[in-house]
């Protein structure tokens, strides 16, 4: 008997155990791939789930309050490894709940979204044995929950989500990882540097896919993309990226010279 892939990328968002989630959502995968889950038509939902299925730990608090630790010291390599791993653990729940909340759209989507949710869940999976390494696991430090919070803000629309998910959120992390890579291979971590690697390679096609769809979408309701998408980011005061971009990672993913020229004066 074939099941719902939404309802199982909805269970599998709301796992709490990391270990488990990342299990249901490798499970999701295969069983969409053999045939076993299929798209089920319907609406869109726009209730945002504004508690994902999450550990206690780590504490959530303002990004402002979050410690600056010098990576040299052992607490602070820490500190950086666990901070990925939040964005890994959070960048699953997200795919998981397009594949869930956006049933209007074709199975191309839905099989876009849950190679992601996929690959994410590995990437934690990785950061995570690294973490172990030095001692620690996730939860041990604080974190913030802004990845989610934009989540929340844009269940209402796939046009907005796409903009401001994959193309600034995740697209940050492009531009933020060749630095934090550095700053490993100055302490003599190759193998996180591996790690990282891995990612920054997956992470180009992850925003490259939000990149397709949003362009699908603004062509659908008659939309200039690179205009939409500048207004997007003003109108929901999206965080700006940090220069300098990562220029070749960002047109492998999408993004023209020009919207790089309007983000690099912003």
């Amino acid at each position: 008997m074939k099941h719902s892939l939404h309802e199982a990328a909805l269970a599998a968002l709301m796992c709490a155990d990391p270990a488990a989630k990342c299990a249901a959502t490798a499970g999701l995968a295969a069983d969409w791939q053999s045939g076993a889950l299929v798209c089920v038509p319907g609406g869109d939902d726009p209730t945002p789930i504004v508690e994902p299925g999450r550990p206690a730990r780590p504490e959530l608090i303002p990004p402002q309050q979050l410690p600056q630790r010098k990576v040299g010291s052992r607490e602070g390599h820490a500190a950086l490894l666990h901070a990925i791993a939040h964005i890994e653990f959070n960048a699953i729940n997200l795919a998981l709940d397009c594949v869930h909340r956006f049933r209007s759209m074709p199975p191309g989507f839905h099989a876009d979204w849950v190679r992601v949710a996929a690959e994410e869940a590995y990437h934690f999976g990785l950061v995570e044995a690294r973490l172990a390494a030095l001692g620690h696991g996730y939860g041990d430090f604080p974190a913030h929950d802004g990845l989610w919070g934009m989540a929340c803000r844009t269940a209402h629309d796939l046009l907005v989500r796409m903009a401001l998910v994959p193309r600034v959120l995740e697209a940050r992390g492009l531009d933020a990882t060749p630095p934090i890579m550095e700053k490993l291979r100055t302490i003599g971590d190759r193998a996180s540097v591996g790690v990282l690697e891995i990612i920054l390679r997956d992470e180009i096609g992850h925003v490259a896919i939000g990149d397709h769809w949003f362009r699908l979408l603004c062509a659908a309701r008659g939309l200039e993309p690179e205009r939409t998408y500048l207004r997007l980011i003003e109108d929901f005061d999206a965080p700006r990226p940090h220069p300098p971009l990562h220029r070749e990672a960002r047109l492998a993913a999408g993004f023209s010279e020009a919207e790089l020229q309007a983000l690099a004066r912003k």
